[in-house]
């Protein structure tokens, strides 16, 4: 778990837990696209050299725990990431093969925050975070 990554002249240990939603957090995230968007976002990561070390899609957002090197910025790599994946989501489930100007998939934006000594709380905070919504949507009910 605290093992340090490294790169040519680098040792480093950079971990975020960040989250985003589809725009107008449509409930979207579903069945054969669920597990299209989970290998495609893990490929991605592996483009800039990132690793998703733990991930949940919930219907409505994503949550991931990434491993980002020191020589790129969170804000490049996520929009990597979300740039990149809306386009093949486009391509591949709603018959856009040319241009994919104007048009996205995932809402502006994203939550981040640094992962550090508590890397084991936000590792079981993704991991239940579905548990918890169901939990609190029960409680709602009443």
């Amino acid at each position: 778990m605290n093992t340090a990554d490294s790169l040519n002249h680098t040792k480093w240990e950079c971990k975020y837990h960040i989250v985003w939603i589809p725009k107008y957090r449509k409930k979207s995230l579903y069945k054969d696209l669920r597990k299209y968007i989970g290998t495609t976002l893990k490929d991605l990561a592996l483009q800039k050299e990132c690793k998703i070390e733990e991930g949940h899609l919930m219907p409505d957002h994503v949550h991931i725990l990434i491993s980002i090197p020191p020589k790129y910025s969170v804000s490049q790599v996520v929009g990597f990431i979300k740039g990149k994946s809306a386009i093949s989501i486009a391509r591949t489930y709603m018959g856009r093969r040319k241009n994919f100007t104007g048009q996205s998939f995932w809402a502006r934006g994203y939550y981040v925050s640094t992962v550090g000594r508590d890397e084991e709380t936000v590792r079981n905070y993704i991991k239940h975070q579905e548990d918890e919504d169901k939990r609190i949507d029960q409680l709602d009910l009443f």
